[in-house]
This record gives C-alpha cells, sequence and structure tokens, in this order.
C-alpha cells in the first residue's frame, strides 16, 4: 500500500490525529455547552474539563508527530544536498523552528487561556508563528531542490499553501489587534461565549475563522511530505562498550544496525 511505503505514515498520522484532537473536544465542548458551536477558538475547545483532559493528552502527542516529521524532513533534506552550504544552514534554520513549533503546541496544550494566559498565548505565538516561518523555509528549500530532486509541482503547491497560511496569519493579527485593543468589554480574555448582537463579534469570528484556516493550511503543507517520505528511512546505531555491564577492562566496539523505522533510505 502507498501510505506502507517508507515513512508516509508519519505526516498522515500527524494530520489525522491533530484533526481528531480538535473535533472530539470540540464536539464535548458544544454538547456541554462550555463554548459555543459556531467557530470557536481552537484552545478554548480545551479550556473546561473534561475535554481540556483530552485536548492536552492528545496535543501533546501531536506535537511529538510533529517533532518527529520534522526531523525526518531534515535527515531527508540533508541527505539529499550533502554539499549545498544554501540548503544545509536553511535546512537547520528550518529544524529549529519546527522544534520551537512544536513546543508552542504543547505550550497550548498544558496552559488554559484560563489558567495562565500569558504561558498560553506565547505557547500559541511560538506554535503558529514559527510554523508559518518553517512553511517559509521548506518552501524555499522547495524552491532550490527542483528541479533536480524533485518537480516544480510540489514547490507550487506549497508555495500557494505558505500563501494561504499567510492570509490567514494577516487575517488573525489584524483582527485580534483590534479586538483587544477596542472598548468590547473587560473579560473579552477569559470569554467563552459570544452574542452575535455584542461589539466585537465581526472581529472575534474573523478572527477565529483565520485561526482553523491557518490550521488547514498546517494540514495540507504536512501532507506534501508523503510522497517524500515514501523514499525515506531511519536506523538506529548501537555500540557496546563491553558484553556485560559490568565494570571491567573494555573489550572491542560491538557494533548493530537495526532498522528504525521502515525501509532503508
Amino acid at each position: 500500500m502507498w501510505f506502507q511505503q517508507g515513512l508516509s505514515f508519519l505526516p498522515i498520522a500527524l494530520v489525522i490525529w491533530t484533526a481528531a484532537t480538535f473535533t472530539f473536544s470540540y464536539i464535548i465542548a458544544v454538547t456541554l455547552h462550555h463554548v459555543d458551536p459556531a467557530l470557536p477558538y481552537i484552545s478554548d475547545t480545551g479550556t473546561m474539563a473534561p475535554e481540556k483532559c483530552l485536548f492536552g493528552a492528545m496535543l501533546n502527542i501531536a506535537a511529538f508527530l510533529c517533532l518527529a516529521t520534522i526531523y525526518v524532513r531534515y535527515k531527508q533534506v540533508h541527505a539529499l544536498n550533502p554539499e549545498e552550504n544554501l540548503i544545509i544552514k536553511l535546512n537547520k534554520a528550518g529544524l529549529v523552528l519546527g522544534i520551537l513549533s512544536c513546543l508552542g503546541a504543547s505550550l497550548v496544550a498544558n496552559f488554559q487561556k484560563t489558567a495562565l494566559f500569558v504561558v498560553h498565548v506565547s505557547g500559541g505565538v511560538l506554535c503558529f508563528g514559527m510554523g508559518s516561518f518553517y512553511m517559509l523555509v521548506q518552501t524555499i528549500l522547495s524552491y532550490l531542490m527542483q528541479p533536480k530532486i524533485h518537480g516544480k509541482q510540489i514547490f507550487w503547491i506549497r508555495l500557494l499553501l505558505l500563501i494561504w497560511c499567510g492570509v490567514s496569519v494577516l487575517s488573525m493579527l489584524t483582527c485580534s489587534s483590534l479586538l483587544y485593543s477596542g472598548d468590547f468589554g473587560t473579560d473579552i480574555v477569559q470569554k467563552l461565549h459570544w452574542n452575535p448582537k455584542e461589539k466585537g463579534y465581526v472581529l472575534h469570528m474573523v478572527t477565529t475563522a483565520a485561526e482553523w484556516s491557518m490550521s488547514f493550511s498546517f494540514f495540507g503543507f504536512f501532507l506534501t511530505y508523503i510522497r517524500d517520505f515514501q523514499k525515506i528511512s531511519l536506523r538506529v546505531e548501537t555500540n557496546l562498550h563491553g558484553i556485560t555491564l559490568y565494570d571491567t577492562a573494555p573489550c572491542p566496539v560491538i557494533n548493530e544496525q537495526t532498522r528504525l523505522l521502515s525501509r532503508e533510505f
């Protein structure tokens, strides 16, 4: 099966698991009337118990899957371009940005806005902000590697997804800035329910729609890794410095290479 080739299952698992995280927490939150059905903030669906427990646990696993996906992509680009200095530097920058984005997702999962708002917002900025820059770096890498490594089509797809993400980011930043700087009430930070007749409702809806839109652009971007990941696997190497675990004189090193995941690169 195509999804069993190489490590192609990794981005698929990431997208499916993250989508399930948002869906399950949304259903529970709406069923228990903790949020409004019409486009709440993603993290608002994981603010109240019991859905916050599920949201936090599942989003932490999603952050781990995202980190694994980013690391595999880093190793693949490095192996394909061992002597291209610009690509090597961009690849390392992408790895750092990706790690920061995953850290941000974990902060969002563990610190609800009703508990520690500053930490929660900082996590969101890391997750979406660094994630957007990660997409930018990977799109540039795709441009630099075509047509030698892959075709032009994948570059154009990633560029369109980057533009989609950029429009969503700009919309969210603009509307959220207007919302939080305007005179729309003192409890707006902790607010979970909105009335369509309230001041600031339109700005709130545009902000939340942009957040969901940005998340979908992330999903689409990681799905573009499926075909690339069909042609890579990783191996783990074990080095034994002795045949026992006692404090004895060292013996010749015993090397063992074990397939970590799927087939060889």
